[in-house]
């Protein structure tokens, strides 16, 4: 079931990001007194009434210019309205309502969306301010009076948007598309792979690094299936990013890692495996996605007898902590092995969707129990009853033990261990979480 989307779109400086960073709880959108800080869109989850929903927050639209900057910002402010299920528009009280304000509006209409009109710095509490009325000329409806920089007005705005939520029914994903996010350092061969995998130049290609400063999608259907395939700007470490843009690329290709499906790390053959790369792979293997090491170049490596079983050494060294995940190598120039990272894509999916019944999950465990007991610790024994499986992508079991505080990692690790011997989950984490039995439980 797909997550309800709601854009936060406006003019500059009407406090977009300061709105975002008090719904999401974190400061994820820099906030700045300069009009167009938020560049980019940036994409985070958050809940209210039980239901999840992402929210993007824009860059500030001006409707009128000859700014190269200001236009591309309206651009990305565009494809956000586009993806939206429900538009938050905000509007400033202190500034009353502008020429700026009545394009805008103009705009949405024709976007067809359900929009939620918040009046924002509306800073007192109790009745809301004469001056607010003035925004019902906007012809959008009902305003909401909010303060985003005092939390004010906040809840009766999400009750707003939470009921322009399509139904869960509606939610479904229709297409079976699977989404795959092309990650690595910059000048990986992300695009080069994109446009291959695709069949057109949907990517700009330069061996400039960072040529991509935003995650673009890409929809394919093929004879494997159907994908969208995600291309993100690459994750420099984060001295390294000077650049205000960059900043929001980063947070842009968190996100695509965070709705992905299936994240394909590249890696550059040229270059080797960095720090860096273990890194970025650390970011798709702490979210829980199924993961493929996708070794990029391969065409312009000098070879000699046992060069790939010695790159193949290396990656899975330096992924230990991931060595679930596949290591293929190929040439996004060439197109060698594209093929085969398709099939393998359906593979890991798969896996990572896997869901084993109870009886044959705790048949596995008490198999696991009775050749490696559980720790101790000073003379007591971890008793673990019984387990099921909770939950896919990634598959998580629940474990029902005596005493939790009495687990280690290392034995974590050989359950995981037994459970990938005896029923594969290639290409994808396993989580274990441990509960306490209660002695009253049946």
């Amino acid at each position: 079931m797909s997550k309800p989307v709601v854009a936060i779109v406006g003019r500059p400086n009407v406090g977009k990001s300061s709105l975002f960073n008090a719904l999401y709880g974190e400061r994820i959108s820099i906030v700045h007194d300069t009009p167009g800080v938020t560049r980019d869109r940036i994409y985070a989850n958050t809940v209210w009434r039980e239901r999840e929903f992402v929210m993007i927050d824009t860059g500030g639209i001006e409707p009128e210019s000859d700014d190269v900057i200001l236009q591309g910002m309206r651009m990305q402010a565009e494809i956000a309205i586009e993806t939206a299920d429900v538009i938050l528009f905000m509007v400033d009280l202190k500034t009353g309502m502008t020429a700026a304000d009545e394009e805008i509006a103009l705009m949405l209409r024709k976007a067809d969306r359900p929009i939620v009109v918040a009046v924002n710095k509306c800073d007192s509490v109790g009745a809301p301010p004469p001056e607010i009325y003035e925004f019902y000329n906007l012809g959008l409806g009902d305003v909401v009076p909010i303060s985003a920089s005092h939390r004010l007005g906040i809840g009766e705005m999400l009750d707003k948007l939470f009921e322009n939520f399509p139904s869960d029914e509606d939610e479904g994903d229709s297409d079976g598309s699977i989404r795959v996010a092309l990650i690595g350092r910059p000048n990986a061969g992300k695009s080069s792979l994109t446009n291959i995998m695709c069949g057109q130049a949907r990517s700009i290609v330069s061996d400039v690094a960072g040529t991509t400063r935003d995650s673009i999608d890409s929809e394919v259907v093929n004879k494997f299936g159907r994908f969208t395939i995600v291309d993100t700007a690459g994750m420099r470490k984060k001295g390294r990013i000077e650049d205000v843009i960059e900043k929001y690329s980063m947070v842009r290709a968190l996100a695509a890692v965070e709705h992905a499906d299936v994240c394909v790390i590249l890696i550059d053959a040229s270059m080797g495996v960095t720090e860096q790369d273990t890194k970025v792979a650390g970011l798709a293997h702490d979210s829980g996605k199924a993961c493929i090491l996708a070794v990029n170049k391969w065409d312009i490596v000098d070879k000699e007898t046992g060069t790939l079983e010695a790159m193949t050494k290396i990656v899975k060294d330096r992924f230990s902590f991931m060595d679930y995940a596949p290591v293929l190598f190929i040439s996004a120039k060439t197109g060698q092995r594209v093929d085969k990272l398709f099939v393998m894509i359906n593979n890991v999916y798969e896996q990572a969707n896997r869901r084993l019944s109870t009886g044959v999950f705790n048949d596995m465990l008490n198999e696991a129990v009775a050749m490696v007991p559980p720790p101790q610790d000073k003379g007591r024994h971890m008793k673990i009853y019984y387990g099921t499986q909770v939950s896919i992508c990634p598959p998580t079991f629940v474990l029902f033990v005596n005493d939790k505080e009495l687990s280690h990692f290392s034995y974590e690790r050989y359950l995981e261990n037994q459970v990938r011997k005896n029923f594969g989950f290639e290409g994808t984490p396993i989580r274990f979480l441990l509960r306490n039995k209660n002695r009253t439980d049946s």
